[in-house]
């Protein structure tokens, strides 16, 4: 379940059963509750005995964030989940009112403000006097804060703004209550461990008033029995660890001096844990091959490249240590079908009962945990492995990549999900999600907006797509889909209205990128995305929509001569001769219904879910047909200079929706830089496409790039054809590619409405007349011709040809054959 939000009101519910009612939701947080003294007085008074209002939510490793607006009551442990209470911790955070904790005998007062952690196992009394709002938090099997919890004192489990790190925890608390209703599942996962950490911070502060000191300066020895001190030591161990799992040179004693501790203590630590520091090591590197090894979107890397990501040397020492972990080869483990185990990895949050891949008969045997520390070392790697699909540094491919002085450059992986993408829309505005330097090659995923044309084949499996296209009746994951107002107050479609429809991975923040420089996008690889279903495991798949849009579509022939037509096609990598696409089936759209309850006679709006059973699939289309691949990306765009939203269908001089299939492997796309960071971005990826893309798409497909980023400064570029470029400039290996539009730039030259005049102006005499334009400002400026020389080659030999006209702002490109200038490519 990719989100769970529970709203509860007590007004639902006649009085007889609002108590039963929310303690059946405050169950979820190991609490119930009892109706408190100062509430009952109220009932003589003629007043509801119990008013509560909740949202809850759980993050994908079970822990429960809860908000909880009341009348005066009481919270006690719930007895009735003591399976789930012996590992688990409460956080209690009162925001508004006054209550007192009771506890072995010792009563607390909290006032609004203030936080204090329970175990849910114990006995404890919380008595909340007044209205109160507050936020719950249970930590599932978060074993490593329990200690502390249960080694401290009541009034040590307090946690008040008067020193740095409470008011820290604190404000993100009131914070994370605030936002509840507006944070996904993945979110939690980064807020619960951060979350996690202030704590453990806090409750060490107590935890050193009495923990002992060896005469050597270190901690005493680490026993069964640790103090607080000495877990939160191996933590802290274990999170230095994690972030530096890809150092080959990592080792025990780098760590002791990172952390200021000795390394007979560090290796004591981990005896008591019942492993070494060596074997946890390898463990971890082994867990995070494994992720990478079953993650799909990652089979363009080899196991040689992924091995040496995470640290291992040497390819043969990692091939035999993964066999006798796992008991199955890395090789043979990457070429198993999607299973449960497999999902377990390409899916975020904790794995699911029993889908763990089972070692060899062979195998050293787990150890069961017998102490803190083993259940410190388990939850840690536990958490890791939870957060590990997120924008990271990652091992170079095998594609060729260097910088302007040779160096290496640093490789970055950017995997596509609902964080990490904007849908429909370009801005200054948006966040960064990842940043580089110039020359750094990043591996973007990208995802077509047209997979849930067949949700089965393009979207079920994969977690990525799933996280984008995530719609049910109480949520969009990605609500906004187009540039357009967010309460659909135009046409009623949805949040953004549809005004922009491209899924576009990013942005990227390039670093030293500013106006009036260029960004040089190289475009090294590109890879299709393969179904992650069970059913069509490995198969890759993409659609073609013959839609309203289309320039076809108020001049067919046959009836109904107004219709849109879904063909579905099948990507064949293997062919004998080259790749090529195959036609699956296709259908008529008809009226869908989304979640929402919007019903959707056309394809208005964009990742609206196909419900199969109201098309009727046509099998055997284009029979004899195999399309050549011609695999691009049609979206690549900086952003533009204008403020707000600014939709993604309509290209310009930033670039964007281009809908160029020569923007594929070995070309170079060159963009003007109109912002601090330029703010790259990618998508709209595309199998194959004709020059028009006539129909209103191409095969929209879901693909991976691998794209190097270089920055020319305007200081480096002066008095070159660089300097004053203005649009979007493709070379490839045996031409230049220069792109005209009916307007250069429709956001300066149509004004205030120009997001929807340019679907009104648009024509291909003005798309001609620029393009003609730039080709001869290119000719004059980069190869020294004047204006008569240019004006005959452009007749002769440059081929002039119809990009799109479907994207309202259309297109015509110029193709200069390189060879026209034999001595320059010679030079």
């Amino acid at each position: 379940m990719l989100d769970d939000l529970r709203r509860f009101s007590t007004d639902a519910f006649p009085e007889a059963l609002r108590q039963s009612a929310l303690d059946e939701v405050l169950a979820r947080a190991l609490v119930r509750s009892e109706a408190a003294a100062s509430a009952a007085s109220a009932v003589g008074q003629g007043l509801p005995p119990l008013a509560g209002h909740v949202s809850s939510r759980s993050s994908t490793l079970d822990s429960v964030f809860v908000r909880l607006a009341s009348s005066p009551l009481v919270l006690v442990p719930d007895g009735g989940n003591a399976r789930h209470s012996g590992r688990a911790v409460v956080l209690f955070v009162l925001l508004k009112g006054s209550g007192v904790l009771e506890e072995q005998g010792a009563s607390v007062a909290l006032a609004a403000n203030a936080a204090v952690l329970l175990d849910p196992a114990q006995p404890w009394r919380l008595d909340l006097r007044t209205d109160c709002r507050a936020l719950l938090v249970k930590f599932e099997s978060a074993s490593f804060l329990l200690r502390l919890v249960r080694t401290c004192s009541a009034e040590a489990k307090r946690i008040t703004p008067a020193h740095g790190v409470g008011a820290m925890c604190l404000t993100m608390a009131e914070s994370l209550a605030e936002q509840i209703d507006h944070l996904g599942r993945d979110d939690l996962l980064s807020v619960e461990a951060t979350l996690t950490d202030l704590l453990v911070t806090c409750l060490s502060r107590e935890a050193e008033d009495v923990g002992g000191v060896d005469g050597a300066g270190d901690l005493a020895e680490p026993s069964d029995h640790p103090t607080s001190v000495q877990l939160s030591h191996l933590r802290r161990i274990c999170r230095t660890i994690e972030a530096r799992l890809g150092d080959a040179e990592l080792s025990i004693e780098s760590v002791a001096r990172v952390e200021g501790l000795s390394t007979r203590y560090l290796q004591k630590l981990f005896k008591v844990g019942a492993t070494s520091f060596s074997e946890y090591l390898r463990e971890r590197r082994l867990e995070r091959c494994k992720l990478d090894l079953a993650n799909r979107a990652l089979n363009h890397f080899t196991i040689s490249a992924l091995c040496f990501r995470w640290g291992f040397g040497d390819a043969a020492n990692f091939s035999r240590a993964f066999t006798a972990r796992y008991g199955v080869s890395p090789k043979a483990y990457r070429a198993q079908p999607v299973s449960q185990a497999d999902a377990l990895h390409d899916q975020r949050g904790r794995p699911l009962k029993g889908s763990e891949v089972k070692p060899a008969a062979d195998a050293a045997p787990a150890r069961t945990p017998h102490s803190p520390f083993q259940a410190l070392l388990r939850d840690h790697a536990r958490y890791a492995v939870a957060l590990a699909l997120t924008p990271k540094r990652s091992a170079s491919t095998s594609t060729s990549a260097s910088t302007e002085d040779g160096a290496t450059p640093n490789h970055y992986y950017l995997p596509v999900s609902d964080k990490t993408v904007h849908w429909g829309y370009l801005s200054r505005s948006l966040k960064p999600v990842i940043s580089v330097r110039s020359g750094d090659v990043v591996t973007i995923e990208t995802l077509t907006q047209h997979a849930s044309d067949d949700r089965e084949r393009m979207i079920d499996g994969d977690p990525g797509a799933e996280s984008v296209f995530h719609w049910t009746a109480d949520k969009k994951a990605v609500d906004r889909r187009g540039a357009g107002p967010m309460d659909a107050s135009i046409f009623g479609r949805g949040a953004g209205e549809g005004f922009g429809v491209h899924i576009c991975t990013g942005p990227v923040y390039v670093h030293d990128a500013e106006p009036g420089d260029v960004l040089e996008i190289r475009i090294l690889d590109v890879q299709p995305r393969p179904s992650c279903s069970a059913a069509f495991h490995g198969r890759i798949f993409g659609s073609n929509a013959a839609a309203w849009w289309g320039f076809h579509y108020r001049d067919q022939i046959t009836e109904p001569k107004q219709r849109e037509v879904v063909t579905i096609y099948e990507i064949d990598n293997e062919a004998p001769e080259a790749p090529v696409a195959r036609a699956v089936y296709n259908f008529r759209w008809t009226p869908q219904t989304d979640p929402f309850g919007v019903k959707h006679d056309t394809i208005d709006y964009p990742g609206v879910p196909v419900d199969p059973e109201t098309i009727v699939k046509r099998f055997g289309v284009l029979e004899k047909a195999r399309v050549p691949l011609r695999p691009h990306f049609g979206m690549l765009a900086v952003a533009p200079r204008e403020a707000g939203l600014v939709d993604s269908i309509p290209p310009g001089y930033f670039g964007g929706n281009l809908d160029n299939w020569r923007a594929g492997k070995g070309s170079k796309l060159f963009l003007p830089v109109s912002v601090l960071g330029a703010l790259f971005s990618a998508g709209d990826p595309h199998a194959s496409q004709g020059d028009s893309e006539l129909c209103g798409t191409a095969i929209e497909c879901s693909l991976t790039g691998v794209f190097q980023l270089v920055l020319h400064k305007r200081s480096q570029i002066e008095g070159g054809f660089l300097a004053e470029l203005n649009y979007p400039f493709l070379e490839t290996e045996t031409e230049w590619v220069v792109q005209g539009f009916s307007f250069a730039n429709h956001l300066a030259e149509l004004g205030a409405d120009a997001q929807a005049q340019i679907y009104k102006k648009s024509s291909l005499e003005g798309a001609m007349r620029d393009a003609f334009n730039k080709t001869r400002r290119y000719l004059m400026q980069a190869h020294s011709l004047d204006e008569d020389e240019a004006v005959s080659l452009i007749s002769v030999a440059v081929d002039f040809a119809v990009t799109q006209v479907v994207d309202g702002n259309w297109g015509v490109h110029a193709v200069i054959k390189k060879a026209l200038f034999p001595a320059d490519l010679a030079g």
